[in-house]
């Protein structure tokens, strides 16, 4: 059964009945029965967009916003289209008319959308040359004028020596990209790397696009993910913002090059074989003025909510008004045009927690009483919002994939829409992260409660897919500590030489850092995520040049010499990643049903579980190794180890016989029929598959 399969309910007379008010979640969640008056109502409003939409030409037409608005190219001139319902006037200008604000005036019409045609030169070349700098003005009810970057404007530069102000680029090239490759299948074991192009190189400055295809597709390739999640990738105005502070939504980056060059990585990635996600952030909106929306024709309320409710405290930054026609149709044309302009997979969404609740969840703890998630606290409209854009997704690109990072645990967040779910593929598994780092920052080895683990690694809710991981980007952040950090601090600097004597330390490091991931990989969820880098215990924090450190590019890179270099420890770890990846694809526990843990043994401190007919067996214990250990096992047969974390190469001790076989003995063990007896080394998880 496939992850896409397990998220789909079989349709019954009732069931259809329910799916047409919203209340078909149900049917999988009675404990949602209470609430099933807020599922209406959050359903009826989904449905009073749709029908908005669907008489607007439905999602195929509202959704191509980007070939109205902005600039858009025929045979025989240029169109420019604004909606700036404020202002009285509006001009185009830029190095095309020598920068005169008033020669180049916009007519608008009655719903506030500006217009100019710019037709072809006598010759038949472009009013506006490729590549060179616009902008337009607009004067206010008051008389006063303003100057703004085209809300729909696809490229932006900056040139930080002059000003930290973006200009708006014409962006046109005489040659378009042409794509080689088709987008590989929709992946039912999501395996996904997470990676920010500008710290992908191991040199003090910002990474490139063509250097991101050259040097680290390859590794992504060979680790075993099958899925790449971009992040900061929408144009931001603060580098140290990770990408955060969007002020134009439809320009890639210009930091990392130009827009072919990230089309060519996407490319590239579709002819290996891996799915590509965009990291998409329409939960918030950087407050900037002369480069951003915020104010954008002159009012406060255009694209946002007025007041209060549209400002982020926390963040600094201007909230989207799900409400609005307009907001809708850029946001909803936001996904289309990464979709069809640059041909992503699917997105990661940030910060749905903060979009689908009126405190945005700033101090507030989730006790996951169902309430807490239909009750006063929530934004319906930005939850509307987010129906829709899954709606539409899965609607126009069936193997689209969406992920929500929430932290809430929002019920039926994964659920289709026709259900009355909000729609998303996948959420991610946050609170796994940080039971990781408090169990490593608070408790001895001895201290750690394996039924904590694994009721942390498992408690998600059924039929609504979760994405497992040690650590994201949020971990490796300066402040913070990545897990081999914790693990081994300082004495990474020193001892991580195959020359120097393995210290206690770096041992009890790489032999918790596989198992860590192991676990988490196996029996945490439908995916599995991990953050550039730290796949192979990356040794230092991650931080941006800003003001606090003296604009040092130092921490923001990724050293891919010290997992290259075979003298040095890191490639240990690096090897066991890529072998568990690869397991996975020939396994295919992440799209098998939940794991079946038969062990938890507080005192041996021993986890066993069986997950898609593999036996997963883990010793957390420091010291104790054990002899013949009874493993109870569902299916009787020859079993023979797939993967040991304590291989030599691996950075392990080869205390287990690689070649050793396992039969079963026909008598039940820990609720399991059968049992087979094993040698567990401290320290160590080993996987057995039976023999065909």
């Amino acid at each position: 059964m496939t992850a896409v399969e397990r998220t789909v309910v079989k349709p019954n007379a009732k069931a259809s009945l329910k799916e047409q008010d919203g209340t078909g979640v149900i049917d999988l969640d009675p404990w949602l029965e209470p609430y099933s008056e807020g599922l209406k109502k959050r359903y009826a409003a989904y449905r009073a967009w749709k029908d908005k939409i669907d008489n607007a030409g439905g999602y195929e037409k509202f959704t191509r916003g980007y070939e109205k608005f902005g600039f858009t190219v025929s045979k025989s001139g240029i169109t420019y289209r604004e909606w700036a319902p404020n202002a009285k006037e509006a001009f185009l200008f830029g190095d095309f008319n020598n920068w005169n604000n008033s020669s180049h005036p916009m007519k608008k019409d009655e719903y506030g959308v500006f217009e100019i045609f710019l037709p072809n030169k006598p010759d038949g070349s472009p009013a506006i040359e490729h590549n060179s700098k616009v902008k337009i003005t607009m004067i206010k009810p008051d008389g006063t004028r303003i100057d703004r970057l085209p809300a729909w404007i696809q490229r932006v530069t900056q040139d930080l020596s002059v000003s930290p102000t973006y200009d708006a680029i014409f962006w046109n090239p005489p040659k378009k990209y042409q794509w080689k490759n088709k987008a590989p299948p929709k992946p039912s074991s999501l395996k996904v790397y997470e990676a920010h192009v500008g710290i992908a190189t191991p040199e003090g400055r910002v990474g490139l696009y063509t250097e991101f295809t050259a040097n680290v597709l390859p590794r992504i390739k060979k680790l075993g993910y099958n899925t790449i999640q971009l992040m900061a990738i929408m144009e931001h105005a603060y580098y140290a913002s990770f990408g955060y502070q969007v002020t134009s939504f439809f320009a890639v980056s210009s930091r990392y090059g130009e827009p072919e060059e990230l089309m060519e990585l996407i490319d590239t990635a579709h002819g290996m074989g891996i799915t590509v996600l965009l990291d998409v952030v329409h939960s918030h909106a950087c407050k900037n003025v002369l480069d951003g929306l915020n104010n954008f024709d002159g009012s406060d309320h255009q694209y946002f909510h007025e007041g209060g409710r549209g400002r982020h405290d926390l963040w600094d930054s201007r909230l989207f008004n799900y409400t609005s026609y307009e907001t809708m149709r850029f946001l909803l044309s936001n996904l289309r045009f990464y979709m069809e302009q640059y041909r992503f997979d699917g997105f990661r969404f940030d910060g749905v927690t903060s979009m689908m609740y009126l405190h945005h969840g700033i101090g507030y703890g989730f006790s996951g009483n169902y309430h807490e998630y239909f009750g006063d606290t929530v934004d319906l409209e930005a939850v509307v919002y987010l129906m829709l854009a899954n709606d539409m997704l899965h609607t126009l690109y069936p193997n689209s994939i969406t992920i929500a990072e929430d932290v809430s645990g929002m019920p039926t967040l994964c659920r289709p829409v026709s259900e009355g779910g909000v729609g998303f593929d996948y959420r991610l598994s946050m609170a796994i992260p940080d039971m990781w780092i408090k169990l490593l920052k608070e408790k001895s080895d001895d201290e750690w409660d394996i039924g904590n683990i694994v009721f942390t690694l498992t408690n998600r809710r059924y039929k609504e897919p979760s994405i497992a991981y040690c650590e994201s980007h949020d971990q490796a952040l300066v402040g913070d500590k990545t897990v081999a950090f914790w693990l081994m601090d300082k004495e990474m600097y020193t001892h991580m030489s195959v020359l120097t004597e393995l210290t206690p330390i770096i041992d009890r490091g790489l032999a918790l850092h596989k198992m860590i991931r192991l676990v988490t990989h196996a029996l945490g969820g439908e995916g599995y995520l991990s953050f550039i880098g730290n796949e192979f215990g990356h040794p230092e924090w991650l931080d941006f040049p800003r003001a606090g450190n003296n604009s040092s590019f130092h921490y923001a890179r990724r050293q891919w010499n010290v997992v290259d270099d075979d003298l040095l420890r890191y490639k240990f770890l690096n090897e066991f990643d890529a072998a568990m990846n690869n397991l996975e694809t020939q396994v295919r526990w992440l799209e098998a049903p939940q794991a079946y843990v038969s062990l938890k043994h507080e005192g041996d401190k021993v986890l066993v579980f069986d997950r898609a007919g593999a036996i997963f067996i883990f010793n957390f214990h420091p010291t104790k190794s054990f002899t013949d250990y009874r493993i109870g096992v569902p299916v009787a047969g020859e079993y023979s180890i797939a993967l040991n974390t304590d291989d030599a190469q691996f950075g392990g001790h080869n205390r287990v016989n690689k070649d050793s076989q396992f039969f079963t003995t026909p008598e039940r063990w820990c609720e399991r029929d059968h049992f087979i007896q094993v040698y567990i080394p401290c320290r160590t998880a080993l996987v057995l598959v039976k023999k065909n």
